[in-house]
């Protein structure tokens, strides 16, 4: 049987540091995950921040009523 546990540790000389309450048994497999930022050139990023610009031409209540712009539903107040 597996148990999922998530702790937040930080590397200090190359050697992932858990807090010290955490005690796991010898020989754990552990599964690690960065949460720092992507890089600053990620090329994801960089298509997201070009699609995500504001469209002044666009209705002012597009992302309210986008129904109603594409396939013709109710406006919402």
């Amino acid at each position: 049987m597996f148990w999922r546990m998530s702790f937040t540790g930080k590397i200090q000389n190359g050697v992932v540091v858990l807090p010290p309450e955490i005690k796991l048994p010898e020989g754990t497999e552990v599964s690690i995950e960065t949460l720092d930022a992507p890089a600053d050139n990620d090329p994801f990023v960089e298509a997201v921040e070009k699609l995500a610009k504001p469209r002044p031409h666009w209705p002012k209540d597009y992302a309210l009523n986008h129904g109603h712009y594409l396939s013709g539903e109710p406006k919402k107040p």
